[in-house]
C-alpha cells in the first residue's frame, strides 16, 4: 500500500501543487522536499507515527501543506481555529495531542488550551513572498527518538477527527493512511480528475469533505489546487476570473450564496471555464442544481460523504451518464446497501437505513464500544441515513434516523417537507425541523430566508405545501428568519435547531 508521501513522490516534480490567490505556486518537488524537512523535525522531537499531532491554522496553503505533511509521518489532527478555550481543552485532551501546530505570533485559544495541558507548542512561520504553501517549523521542543519514525504506511493512523455531537459526546474517528488514500482516489476516479485539473479550495481545511474532496484527492491526480482563506461568497467571481479553475467543491449553502451574487459578476461568469460542479456534505435542492448549471453552463455533481467514510460513499457520474436531481447518485468505492433494524439487507426500491463497507471506511470509534455495537451489523457500518436505492443502483437519502419528526406517532421525514417548500419561488433556503408540542411531543415547524426582494405570507406557505404534503407533515408554525444558523463548515443543522432560534424555553 502507498504512502501519502508516495503519492507526492509519484507526480512530476516540476508540475504545480499547491496555489493561493495572489501567490506563486508551490510545485510537487518543493511539496516532496517541505514533507522531508518537516517529517525530519517532529521526528527529532520524538514524534513520529501513530502520534497525535493538532494543527490549528487559518484556512490556506499553509494548512493544506502542513495537513499533508503531518499526515505523511504521523497523525493529522486538524482543528476548527472558531473554537474556544474550553473547547480546545477538551478536544487536545480527549485526543491525546503530543503537539501543537498554530501560525508565528498565534493569539489563538488554543495555545492557552495546549499549555494549560503542558502539550508543547510549535509555531508554522511563513512570508507572503514564498511559494504558497512553504513553512519552516520554529520553537523546535527537546532532541528525541521516536518510537516510530518513517512514512505512515497503510494501517497507521493518519488523520483524526470528531464527529459533530449534535445529540451525544463527539465520537473520535481515527481513520488510517489505507482510508485516506482510498477515499482520495474514489474521489478522483469518480470525477475524472487529471493533471490538467486545478481545483478552487473553498471548504474548511479542518473538515473531512475539504481535507479530501478538494485536497488529496487533487494531489492523488497530479493535479492542482488553488487555497483561499476560506469562503467568501464576494471575493469567490475574483478567484473564479484570477485562478481559472475547472472545478470546485462546496455545500449547499455556499452554492446558493455563489447564486445570489452571479448575476452581479456576469463577466466572471461569462469567461469562467468549469468542467463541473460539485457539492456534498448536505442535500443539494433540485432548483439550487438546475440553476447553478444554466448559470455556469457546466454538469453539477452532487456527492455523499461522511467522517466515518473518510469522505465519499457516493456520487453522480460525469456526462454522458446520468445524473439524477435529488440522488446522490451511485456507490463510488465502497459498496452500499439499504438494512432494515433487524440487520438484512433489503432490496432495491425499499426504504431503510443505508450501511456502508470498503476501504476508506473506518475500522471503529475509539474507546466507545457502546456506539461501536449500534454502528456495525454484519460486517457493514450503519451510517444513521435514511434512503432508497433504485433500480439503477442511484441512492436518494430520505433523512436521518435521528432527525425524523415524531407528530404523535406520525413519523416525518424533514427533507421531504424541505423538497416541497424550497420550490416555492420566494423561498432561498429553508430547514424542517422538530419543534417540542405539550400534548403531540413534537410538531413540525421549519425556518424560511427569502430570496432578495421576494416574500411571502406564512398562510401562503402553508397553503404551498398542503398542495404536496398530508395535512400532518405540512409545517403548523413557519419562522421567517434573515439567516438560519449554521455549523462550522456551512451546514445548515437540523437537530438542535429550535433551541438555536430561542423556541424551547
Amino acid at each position: 500500500m502507498a504512502s501519502i508521501y508516495d503519492i507526492i513522490c509519484g507526480q512530476t516534480a516540476t508540475s504545480a501543487a499547491i496555489g493561493a490567490p495572489g501567490r506563486g505556486h508551490l510545485t510537487y518537488g518543493a511539496l516532496r522536499a517541505l514533507m522531508e524537512q518537516t517529517a525530519s523535525a517532529l521526528n527529532g522531537m520524538g514524534l513520529g507515527r501513530k502520534d497525535r499531532i493538532a494543527i490549528v491554522l487559518p484556512n490556506g496553503p499553509e494548512m493544506g501543506t502542513a495537513f499533508l505533511s503531518v499526515a505523511a509521518c504521523a497523525s493529522a489532527a486538524p482543528l476548527n481555529p472558531a473554537y474556544t478555550q474550553d473547547e480546545f481543552a477538551y478536544y487536545l485532551q480527549d485526543l491525546g495531542a503530543k503537539l501543537l501546530l498554530v501560525e508565528a505570533g498565534s493569539t489563538s485559544a488554543a495555545v492557552a488550551a495546549a499549555t494549560a495541558l503542558k502539550i508543547p507548542v510549535v509555531q508554522i512561520d511563513w512570508a507572503d513572498t514564498d511559494a504558497a504553501g512553504w513553512f519552516q517549523l520554529a520553537g523546535f521542543g527537546p532532541q528525541r527518538t521516536p518510537e516510530l519514525a518513517g512514512w505512515s504506511q497503510g494501517a497507521d493512523e493518519a488523520l483524526v477527527l470528531h464527529t459533530s455531537g449534535t445529540t451525544s459526546r463527539p465520537k473520535v474517528v481515527p481513520l488510517s493512511a489505507a482510508n485516506l488514500l482510498a477515499s482520495a482516489g474514489n474521489v478522483s476516479t469518480s470525477l475524472a480528475l487529471s493533471p490538467g485539473d486545478t481545483g478552487l479550495s473553498i471548504m474548511p481545511l479542518f473538515h473531512i469533505h475539504g481535507l479530501i474532496a478538494s485536497l488529496l484527492a487533487t494531489m492523488s491526480a497530479g493535479a492542482c489546487v488553488v487555497c483561499t482563506p476560506g469562503f467568501n461568497a464576494l471575493k469567490f467571481f475574483q478567484w473564479l476570473q484570477a485562478v481559472d479553475p475547472s472545478w470546485y467543491t462546496a455545500v449547499p449553502t455556499m452554492h446558493q450564496a455563489i447564486l445570489a451574487r452571479a448575476s452581479r459578476n456576469k463577466d466572471a461568469v461569462k469567461f469562467a471555464r468549469l468542467r463541473f460542479i460539485r457539492s456534498s456534505s448536505s442535500s443539494l435542492p433540485p432548483p439550487v442544481m438546475a440553476e447553478l448549471e444554466q448559470v455556469f453552463d457546466c454538469p453539477v455533481i452532487e456527492a455523499y460523504g461522511m467522517t466515518e467514510a473518510c469522505h465519499l460513499m457516493a456520487s453522480n457520474p460525469l456526462p454522458p451518464a446520468a445524473r439524477k436531481a435529488g440522488s446522490v447518485g451511485q456507490a463510488a468505492g465502497p459498496e452500499i446497501a439499504i438494512m432494515d433494524p433487524a440487520g438484512a439487507v433489503l432490496g432495491r426500491g425499499e426504504n431503510g437505513e443505508i450501511v456502508i463497507r470498503g476501504d476508506n471506511v473506518f475500522s471503529a470509534y475509539e474507546n466507545n464500544p457502546e456506539a461501536n455495537a449500534t454502528a456495525f451489523s454484519n460486517g457493514w457500518f450503519r451510517t444513521g441515513d435514511l434512503g432508497v436505492l433504485d433500480s439503477e443502483g442511484y441512492l436518494t437519502i430520505s433523512g436521518r434516523l435521528k432527525e425524523i419528526i415524531n407528530r404523535g406517532g406520525e413519523k416525518i421525514a424533514p427533507r421531504e417537507v424541505d423538497d416541497v417548500l424550497q420550490a416555492h419561488a420566494a423561498i432561498a433556503q429553508i430547514v424542517t425541523f422538530a419543534l417540542p408540542h405539550d400534548k403531540l411531543g413534537e410538531t413540525v415547524a421549519a425556518v424560511v430566508v427569502f430570496k432578495e426582494g421576494q416574500s411571502a405570507e406564512v398562510s401562503e406557505l402553508r397553503a404551498f405545501a398542503a398542495q404536496s404534503l398530508a395535512a400532518f407533515k405540512v409545517p403548523s408554525k413557519i419562522f421567517i428568519r434573515d439567516e438560519i444558523p449554521k455549523g462550522a463548515t456551512g451546514k445548515l443543522q437540523r437537530i438542535g435547531l429550535a433551541q438555536k432560534l430561542g423556541l424551547c424555553e
